[in-house]
């Protein structure tokens, strides 16, 4: 039992350790304020150049956008820099002239705080998302100002003429066209090259034509992250199955269907549609003002013509396998995107994966008929323990047998305490005798670890549980640790690094030190090692879970108290038990053969928890 219980502690407490140690976060930047928004025209239409807001727009500072593809001389272009919001049901979208790149993508129906969930983490705010450099990753973006053609209320373009630096008669025009729909996290993104004259084809430094970058994080905003409640991961998908990346700005050329920046409940997934194929790499590059960068680089390999147009469709949005599976059927407007397994982004994977979609459809259906999370938990707690009933039962029953061959047990230990090797062999002869399993006991604790692992699963990464309520006040949110009293900010206990009060985490050791105390047997109380079980563990524990998710705290603080009910019943009814075989006559335990042949199944069965095994003789 020790064993299980420090094993399970390891593979919490790596997590707790690594919080620890982790150095302290930078402040948290302030999110792209409202009246950045309210630049934007109001229905369909662009923020004129000629006629700007006083104070409010001020003049785009000339770039070097790359040394070898300078701007056409005498193009007519925005003085001041322009931003164009686009408004759907689902998205609110601010686009900048400034290389017709987007610098903020807030997801309407969901809430981070007060405010609704940006996606585009810009740190100081001066990085942009979708980006396109002329050559590979390394290459400057084009950040000069395009011209604008505001096309419908959910559509732009920008556009802009470049000549190559060898022949400034050699001319290109790059064109950057949006398309948001309503009812959709998915967009698309046209890039099209089209040259004149002499350019027949487009290839710049890096053996690419362009590469388009999105970063520098996405959102929602955060501290730091910690690898546990909060994280980026890296995937690429072949087809067949899902595979991590690594962000280590390799070159991926297995050019996949498409490649995902994930956090923990919220997702970008590129999905590049280049009749040529594409190159991929993953960055986490430091950038100014953030904790930690996440960019993704799509590589345009050189372009053979010259004209080409690209189409690319990003999702950014939740992790929900609702939302993607109606898209995986064909349900979007966006047309390429059905049948291509973005619900692979929703689930986990491994071997408790299945265990963790029951667990989430039994709490889905509770929730159903109550309509709080918090007492779905204490419902599906309640079906935990009655399943596992069977096997508690057993267990308590095997520790009640170890109390009646407790004193046979300290004498072989007392005569063979100079010889392991012999010890164990009569020990393991004298279980065979009584008809003891000492697995039996520990089984029943053994099987529920899945499901520990499971629930905590499910409250970290399955999104239709953020923002679950329980009590209003207190745990608003069971996906996150509850608190009742947040420190003042920047304020951090020393080594712990807690910010807030937490009460549950309390609770939780209250009913875990009750449950061994109510259900402890005598002669474990007077077991050193038992006593070390019974009060250092909990506390131990209280370490670990403290900044878990609320809901996992919910979940064992229920089934502790539920199993203390269970225990305390089999208890009960095993000691009636006991006393009635006891007041038996002497005579009817030592029973004839005759008798004992007809002895029902089920009496020899109760008669077996107490009395020791007969051996037969031949």
């Amino acid at each position: 039992m020790l064993a299980v219980v420090l094993s399970v502690v390891v593979l919490i407490g790596f997590y707790f350790v690594q919080a620890i140690f982790s150095p302290p976060a930078p402040p948290r930047p302030a999110p792209l304020p409202d009246d950045l928004l309210l630049l934007a025209p109001p229905a369909v239409g662009l923020l004129p150049a000629d006629q700007p807001p006083p104070g409010v727009l001020a003049p785009v500072d000339p770039v070097v956008v790359a040394p070898d593809v300078p701007a056409v001389p005498g193009e007519a272009i925005p003085a001041v820099e322009q931003l164009v919001r686009i408004d759907t049901d689902f998205l609110s979208v601010v686009l900048s002239n400034a290389g017709g790149n987007i610098v903020s993508f807030r997801l309407n129906n969901h809430m981070d705080g007060d405010d609704p969930v940006e996606m585009i983490f810009r740190g100081d705010g001066g990085s942009h998302a979708f980006t396109v450099a002329f050559g590979g990753p390394d290459a400057p973006p084009q950040m000069d100002p395009f011209n604008v053609d505001r096309i419908s209320a959910h559509s732009v373009r920008f556009y802009r003429h470049f000549s190559l630096p060898h022949d400034p008669d050699a001319r290109f025009r790059l064109d950057k066209e949006y398309r948001f729909h309503n009812g959709e996290y998915m967009f698309e993104l046209v890039i099209r090259l089209h040259g004149y004259h002499a350019i027949h084809a487009f290839n710049f430094g890096g053996n690419a034509a362009y590469t388009l970058s999105f970063g520098p994080q996405i959102g929602p905003a955060f501290q730091r992250l910690d690898r546990h409640q909060n994280f980026r991961q890296y995937f690429t998908f072949d087809g067949n199955r899902r595979r991590n990346a690594r962000a280590n700005e390799a070159i991926i050329a297995t050019r996949p269907r498409w490649a995902a920046i994930a956090g923990q409940y919220f997702t970008l997934i590129a999905i590049p549609a280049l009749p040529g194929g594409f190159d991929l790499s993953f960055s986490e590059r430091a950038e100014p003002g953030i904790p930690s960068a996440s960019r993704m680089n799509i590589i345009r390999p050189p372009v053979t013509a010259a004209m080409v147009e690209d189409v690319y469709r990003f999702y950014l949005g939740p992790r929900s396998m609702n939302v993607l599976r109606a898209i995986d059927r064909g349900e979007s407007a966006i047309v390429g995107t059905s049948g291509m397994q973005l619900t692979e982004m929703a689930g986990s994977r491994g071997i408790l994966a299945p265990l963790e979609r029951v667990l989430l459809w039994l709490l889905t259906m509770f929730h159903g008929l109550t309509g709080n999370y918090g007492v779905a938990i204490i419902l599906l707690t309640f079906l935990v323990r009655i399943l596992f009933f069977p096997l508690t039962k057993k267990g308590s029953e095997a520790t009640l047998r170890m109390q009646s061959i407790a004193p046979k047990i300290k004498e072989l230990q007392a005569k063979y305490k100079d010889n392991r090797q012999k010890l164990n062999m009569e020990m393991a002869e004298l279980y065979k005798k009584e008809g003891y399993n000492p697995l039996k006991g520990c089984l029943p604790m053994l099987l529920q670890l899945p499901i520990f692992f499971a629930m905590f699963n499910l409250f970290r990464t399955h999104f239709e549980l953020r923002g679950a309520m329980f009590i209003p006040g207190w745990i608003p949110d069971l996906s996150v640790p509850e608190y009742i009293w947040a420190f003042p900010e920047g304020v951090r206990l020393p080594l712990l690094g807690w910010d807030a009060l937490r009460l549950l985490p309390f609770i939780y050791v209250g009913s875990q030190l009750l449950y061994g105390k109510v259900t402890q047997t005598p002669d474990q109380k007077a077991n050193p090692q038992m006593k070390l079980l019974l009060y250092i563990m909990p506390i131990v524990f209280f370490f670990v879970l403290y900044d878990m998710p609320s809901g996992l705290l919910v979940y064992w603080t229920s089934s502790n108290l539920l199993t203390m009910v269970q225990q305390l019943a089999i208890l009960k009814y095993l000691a009636k038990k006991r006393a009635a075989q006891a007041a038996e006559p002497a005579a009817a335990v030592i029973a004839s053969p005759q008798k004992k042949n007809g002895q029902s199944a089920k009496s020899a069965k109760a008669s077996n928890v107490i009395a020791p095994k007969k051996r037969k003789r031949r």
